[in-house]
């Protein structure tokens, strides 16, 4: 295609958004609330799945190493746990920095001392990937000079449930927001192109190409979806700034955080720009092909 029909293509479809300026307005209107209502669900979830996996990588496995185990065997257990397969990382913790860390947890009136010391020498161990951990656990628990291997049997099944269910119910749920935003704004279009149908007519009546009648068209789309993406860029910028602000100082220290601002907002506005030239794109271009068969 030779550069001058190029430059022909884009002016057209600047012409096109002029004349028709309230149909333009109508369809970059409809791409606008789309794509606020999927920015903020995409922000609530990438945040909800933020939450997932920080509680995900919380979880560890302690093992209790028995206390008839002698020092060389007890260095075999460490060897032995590294060997397992799922293992990520292992810290060991002797039975006096078992002491002290109970007695910060507890305080002094336990009545425990270094004399009278009860607590096992212990294995802080994480799985490489979270949702290996009840299979890492019963795979250390078959190995020699093991006391007992805790992982909050019971409860980090409910956990890791839960959180895969609200995964899924998110993707679910983008997936149905995002085909509901194809539907309407390949509707709105259309209507657009039904005002000009007698437009592409002519020109197939004269001789045009179908891919010369539909240029302008697909570059209208793509500009209507960027004009559409701007509102949404701009107000998931402040709405998120403004949240971050607000609460990520309550979340210092604690157990999860927000996302940081970058690149998490350059991530969210890419997607929504993109979304909204893809959507504009083939809403516009699903929408002219009917009018081509003259």
């Amino acid at each position: 295609m030779k550069f001058r029909t190029v430059g022909r293509h884009f002016r057209e479809s600047f012409k096109s958004l002029s004349r028709n300026g309230w149909m333009t307005f109508a369809s970059a209107s409809a791409v606008t609330v789309t794509l606020l209502l999927v920015g903020v669900f995409v922000m609530i979830m990438m945040n909800l799945n933020k939450v997932a996996d920080d509680l995900e990588k919380d979880v560890e496995i302690k093992v209790l190493v028995e206390l008839t185990a002698e020092e060389d065997e007890v260095s075999k257990l460490e060897t032995d746990i590294n060997k397992v397969n799922g293992v990520g990382s292992v810290v060991y913790s002797t039975k006096e920095n078992e002491l002290k860390d109970l007695i910060k947890d507890f305080g002094k009136n336990m009545g425990l001392s270094d004399q009278n010391n009860p607590l096992r020498a212990a294995y802080y161990v994480k799985a490489l990937d979270p949702q290996d951990t009840i299979k890492v656990a019963e795979r250390i628990d078959r190995l020699d000079n093991t006391y007992s291997v805790e992982y909050g049997e019971g409860k980090i099944e409910k956990l890791f449930s839960f959180l895969n269910g609200a995964r899924n119910v998110g993707l679910v749920l983008i997936g149905a927001l995002l085909f509901t935003a194809m539907f309407l704004i390949s509707n709105t279009i259309r209507i657009t192109i039904l005002a000009r149908s007698r437009e592409i007519e002519i020109m197939k009546l004269v001789g045009a190409t179908n891919w010369f009648v539909r240029i302008p068209f697909v570059l209208e789309g793509m500009w209507i979806g960027i004009l559409g993406a701007i509102l949404p860029i701009t107000l998931v910028t402040l709405l998120y700034y403004n949240l971050y602000r607000v609460v990520q100082p309550y979340l210092e220290g604690e157990l999860f955080n927000l996302l940081p601002l970058t690149p998490f907002l350059y991530q969210v506005n890419g997607l929504i720009l993109l979304m909204g030239i893809f959507i504009g794109i083939w809403g516009s271009f699903m929408s002219v092909r009917k009018f081509l068969r003259v």
